[in-house]
């Protein structure tokens, strides 16, 4: 400056992220333009611009990017502007709106931190709203804005728990017990089984000369659909899958939205994989064992999904609809939909009988006595909640493991501990919201879906009852409001570019 020889001024932009780690994986973040990302836009050539490089960011880059203005000035020697010529002015970036609960998400966030790597998906199961979106541990985006030292990067980067990656959309993991639901549904549409076709549990299942135990190794005795989804018998469901088969199983899981992206409106989402004959065939050239149906009834083996997708599961279970999650509000706003069905999503096709059985077992589940959940339940019958645990493993256990138990608690290295799963709905008596945990590796001391994610699974869906996001109202601009029933504020996403 020539008023202040050795003085310079230093300006450039800097993205604010107001809820910092809380909500990073879900918006993204921006960075410096990359070569490749280059299109002609003269804005792109800028040093200090920046583009969304995830989440909402990326997705609606354009949306919120607007449009650059252009002015001709004249000046002098020393590069002071003497007069403005002509000047076009730039277009605002949209204000992009979520139907995200704001005030949930973060309570999420805070419930979730007791474990050192995990998921939790809340959905609207009526709109599809996404309520929250959760992966745990997360990053600082305003890092990536600024510009990642090496020394953050590498630690970033090596974190055996991931914190890079959306473990809620790309967190593939085998579903184990939480698939049962699916299997049970392709049953009975097939009419493979009766919600009264008995089978025996001794606490193992043979097939040829292979024996497939029962997680409850005294056996369960002679089990029902009820019971067999509320005490989570494998035998039940070995013999389910036999029954079935692994292509209607397939069939049905791809139904429920497993086996391929939902198509949730933010990029990186995975689609897990849904194994059928001619899959297997086609892929390793190797036809499909009957044993491997048998696995694949009880959600392991080849059958892997994401803690979203689980939660889609859920929200067309109890809808009977082809829900498909969001994150963006179109209309561009937060509006009422207290009494909006579901009716914006096709039917799926599945007889409302046999949803209800199986919801009905899932219910029982969390609040009959003898449910592998029951600790787990909501004590509030207004607010009680349904669902199904699962446990899935990490690698192959022993025979004298299984015998022993050596495999649970801390004995175990964390990464050899297995997944603990939940998906659930409240409340019972009309399903509103869905809720779906991924622990990974079992928690800090081990244990099963029913230990470890299932109370999660409770204190979330209890607060999101009592938030009740369903009824938000949107802040009015002129309108006046009651003192005596303040509308919640929508959550925005606040990251406009201009």
């Amino acid at each position: 400056m020539p008023e202040l020889p050795g003085v310079t001024i230093e300006q450039g932009l800097i993205r604010d992220y107001p809820y910092g780690t809380g909500a990073s994986h879900m918006l993204g973040y921006v960075a410096a333009v990359s070569e490749k990302e280059l299109t002609g836009d003269p804005l792109l050539e800028l040093p200090d611009f920046r583009i969304g490089k995830n989440g909402v960011e990326k997705a609606q880059d354009m949306q919120l990017r607007g449009g650059a203005g252009t002015s001709q000035v004249e000046v002098n020697a020393f590069g002071r502007v003497v007069r403005e010529i002509a000047t076009t002015p730039g277009q605002p970036g949209r204000d992009i709106v979520l139907g995200v609960d704001m005030a949930l998400q973060e309570f999420v966030v805070r419930r979730c931190s007791v474990e050192a790597s995990l998921s939790c998906v809340v959905l609207d199961a009526l709109t599809g709203d996404v309520l929250a979106l959760v992966s745990s541990p997360s990053f600082d985006p305003t890092q990536f804005s600024t510009g990642l030292t090496p020394a953050l990067w590498q630690e970033l980067s090596t974190d055996p728990r991931n914190p890079l990656t959306d473990k809620a959309i790309a967190g593939v993991y085998p579903p184990g017990s939480t698939f049962k639901p699916v299997v049970a549904l392709a049953a009975l549409e097939a009419g493979a089984m009766t919600p009264d076709s008995t089978v025996s549990c001794p606490g193992y299942f043979s097939l040829g000369n292979a024996t497939f135990h029962c997680w409850r190794k005294e056996g369960h005795g002679a089990m029902r659909l009820h019971d067999g989804i509320k005490k989570s018998c494998d035998v039940y469901f070995y013999e389910t899958a036999r029954r079935v088969g692994i292509d209607r199983i397939a069939a049905m899981a791809r139904k429920l939205g497993f086996g391929s992206p939902v198509g949730l409106d933010i990029p990186g989402e995975r689609g897990g994989t849904i194994p059928d004959r001619e899959r297997q065939l086609a892929l390793t050239g190797v036809a499909w064992q009957p044993g491997e149906t048998l696995i694949a009834g009880i959600g392991q083996g080849a059958v892997t999904g994401t803690p979203l997708q689980l939660a889609t599961m859920a929200a067309r279970l109890v809808t009977g609809r082809a829900v498909v999650p969001r994150l963006l509000r179109p209309e561009g706003r937060l509006i009422p939909e207290v009494n909006q069905p579901a009716s914006a999503f096709a039917e799926l096709g599945v007889n409302p009988r046999w949803l209800a059985l199986v919801l009905d077992g899932m219910n029982a589940v969390v609040n009959e006595q003898g449910g592998t959940a029951y600790a787990a339940r909501i004590t509030d019958p207004a607010m009680a909640m349904g669902g199904k645990s699962g446990t899935s493993q990490v690698r192959r256990i022993s025979q004298a493991e299984r015998e022993h138990g050596i495999r649970k608690g801390t004995a175990v290295p964390w990464k050899e501990r297995d997944h603990a799963l939940f998906v659930s709905f409240a409340p019972v008596s009309a399903p509103r919201y869905v809720c779906a945990v991924v622990v990974e590796h079992g928690g800090e001391t081990g244990g099963g879906g029913s230990a470890v994610a299932a109370p999660i699974c409770r204190d979330v869906l209890l607060e999101t009852q009592r938030r009740d996001p369903a009824r938000r109202v949107p802040q009015p601009e002129v309108a006046e409001v009651a003192p005596s029933a303040p509308p919640q504020p929508a959550t925005r996403s606040d990251a406009r570019r201009g």
